[in-house]
């Protein structure tokens, strides 16, 4: 994280570095290319005014408070939203605790004792389907006339869309996590404007592929991950160092059909990641998990998915990844 970004939890007073900011306001799930419309009116309304930008979000996902366990398939955790945000050219980033107390907040409510008692809130932007309070009574434009009461500005982005012509389709997360159901990783790429990726930590699994001759980082992805299952070409990160590699998400039918795994392989490497943070981006879709009839089946075709993956990779590196051309 960028030194001088500050991140806050359920502050009762302004924080320290963010006094008199601009916040754009939402769950940001995903920060992807609608986010980053509301974020990047932010950012550039803070700099008009010579003041700071932040968001402000809620832990835990509303969907998930709501339901009292996890059922929302988060585009993006806590952790990455604030690794991205610098990158975005915020100052900053808050989170308020989604809890009974915040649950049952009138629109109002939330107007006088959030933005304006606990956070001082110079100006505030959001996007143009934005509500809030109990019962999602506040709307964009019940928060502009509240703005003029209070004494802060209140900028309102209208949707953005992908594609063009008939084929345009307004950038949700929603529509981002259905892509990601599908396995369409492009139709994701394109609503989210990066690469979808994970992160998470490499923990000991069966070292079945090590029998295998393919061996393997594990990571436990959230159960309410619900990426389609199958082979993916990846690029692994580890300690600031970018590897190609090819990945299965699924339940591994051909061995055990257990709990669903994140198994990366990284190409041309050798050495132990147990333990060690990677992030997993991930790149173009090979095919389909599936169950073979034989272990020798299975590991023929992890042969051939290696290989797809070195090219997929190969011809991706030439105008997206300047990093992987030294060592592919």
């Amino acid at each position: 994280m960028t030194s001088g970004f500050v991140l806050a939890t359920d502050p009762m007073l302004p924080p320290h570095g963010l006094e008199g900011a601009v916040y754009a306001i939402g769950n940001f799930d995903g920060l992807h290319l609608g986010h980053q419309a509301v974020i990047g009116r932010a950012v550039a309304f803070a700099r008009e005014r010579a003041a700071p930008s932040a968001i402000l979000t809620f832990e835990p996902h509303p969907a998930d408070f709501f339901a009292a366990r996890p059922v929302a398939f988060r585009l993006t955790t806590a952790r990455e939203k604030a690794e991205i945000c610098p990158r975005l050219g915020l100052d900053g980033i808050v989170f308020l605790r989604f809890d009974a107390s915040l649950a049952a907040m009138s629109a109002e409510e939330f107007v006088e004792k959030v933005l304006v008692a606990r956070l001082g809130a110079a100006a505030v932007v959001v996007g143009w389907d934005f509500h809030f309070g109990k019962g999602r009574s506040g709307s964009p434009a019940t928060l502009a006339e509240a703005g003029l009461r209070h004494g802060f500005a209140v900028e309102i982005v209208a949707k953005v869309e992908s594609g063009a012509g008939e084929a345009a389709r307004v950038v949700s997360s929603s529509a981002i996590r259905k892509a990601l159901e599908q396995g369409d990783l492009a139709a994701a790429a394109r609503g989210l404007g990066r690469n979808y990726s994970v992160s998470g930590q490499v923990i000991s699994g069966q070292r079945l592929g090590r029998t295998l001759g393919v061996p393997t980082a594990n990571i436990a992805l959230e159960p309410t991950n619900r990426l389609a299952h199958g082979i993916y070409a990846v690029v692994a990160r580890v300690d600031g160092r970018a590897f190609p590699a090819v990945a299965s998400f699924g339940t591994r039918p051909t061995v055990d059909d257990g709990p669903p795994l994140l198994e990366v392989h990284l190409l041309d490497f050798d050495g132990d990641l147990y333990g060690r943070e990677m992030q997993v981006e991930f790149i173009e879709r090979i095919r389909d998990e599936r169950k073979f009839d034989s272990v020798p089946s299975l590991v023929a075709e992890m042969g051939r998915d290696k290989e797809r993956a070195r090219a997929i990779l190969a011809a991706r590196a030439k105008s997206e990844f300047g990093e992987l051309r030294q060592i592919l």
